[in-house]
């Protein structure tokens, strides 16, 4: 049984997006949409984002909503998976429906030979449609850095810096070389905020803290050094920001955690907006177990 009664500080909230139907978890929708409305039911609700589905399940996610018969829409992330061409009729799709409503459109950008002519074509795909997207939240995820991003790597994140559409970081995945290393991480977080441009992370952040995966052997970065490595890039302490991203010492962590002021944890979370994770659950009650979200008796 989850937690009850947590008391979420304001710092947290919406952090976690909800992306049980991804990889490892792979839930079935329709039980994935139900424990998606017990979190949003529940006692830390605050921290919950909103609900990540591909653009092709979401047809079957509109019957599974129309079956439930809820009255509050469900609020959706939007990953396009076909490139920009699948970015209109998805929209246009997810917009229109009235048992859904669109919290975010992310998509990837593949073409690593010509990164901004790819980023040109994702906006112009955008153009359209910004009636529909009030209120939106974009985020375009860029390649992963390994080593030095390239010249086209960066023109590409200055095409969307100049249209303020935030990033979204891969942070790990299902086998190793998915994840990146802390110097890389530190170098696309760095450019994000040199652009003066929010981002999100995607897969790999299950856990508050830094640790290795007993399972898979995988070294997964914590959310948290995340905030903390975010917060020293900010000041411009890039060796910071790695030494923090490097510390799997719990007591080490929340010491720094408690070290920053209300201010700097909420400037933090304006850049750093939010993360997927398959389990809703497993940050809640790393964040329980830390002492950093409370548990109501």
């Amino acid at each position: 049984m989850p937690p009850t009664d947590s008391l979420v500080p304001a710092w947290l909230t919406g952090l976690v997006d909800d992306a049980a139907l991804f990889p490892p978890g792979n839930l079935p929708l329709d039980r994935a949409v139900a424990e998606h409305r017990g979190h949003r039911a529940s006692e830390y609700a605050a921290l919950v984002g909103g609900f990540v589905i591909g653009d092709v399940r979401i047809p079957d996610l509109l019957d599974v909503l129309d079956e439930r018969d809820d009255d509050e829409a469900l609020a959706v992330n939007l990953v396009v998976t076909g490139g920009a061409g699948a970015v209109e009729p998805a929209v246009r799709w997810a917009t229109r429906a009235p048992t859904v409503e669109l919290r975010a459109l992310e998509v990837a950008l593949r073409d690593e030979d010509d990164l901004a002519r790819n980023a040109q074509r994702f906006l112009a795909a955008l153009d359209p449609l910004w009636t529909e997207l009030e209120g939106v939240r974009v985020f375009v995820e860029l390649p992963r850095v390994v080593g030095d991003p390239t010249p086209g790597w960066f023109a590409a994140a200055d095409e969307l810096a100049a249209r303020e559409i935030p990033l979204k970081l891969r942070t790990g995945g299902v086998t190793a070389d998915a994840f990146p290393s802390s110097a890389e991480l530190v170098t696309s977080i760095d450019a994000a905020l040199d652009r003066e441009l929010p981002f999100k992370c995607t897969a790999g952040l299950h856990h508050a803290l830094r640790h290795r995966d007993a399972e898979t052997g995988f070294e997964h970065h914590g959310f948290l050094n995340v905030l903390l490595a975010t917060r020293l890039l900010l000041d411009g302490d890039r060796d910071g920001a790695w030494v923090v991203l490097e510390d799997h010492d719990p007591e080490s962590v929340v010491t720094r955690l408690r070290g920053c002021s209300t201010d700097d944890l909420e400037s933090a979370r304006r850049w750093f907006t939010s993360f997927g994770s398959c389990s809703i659950l497993e940050p809640h009650d790393d964040l329980v177990e830390l002492g950093i979200v409370e548990v109501g008796r």
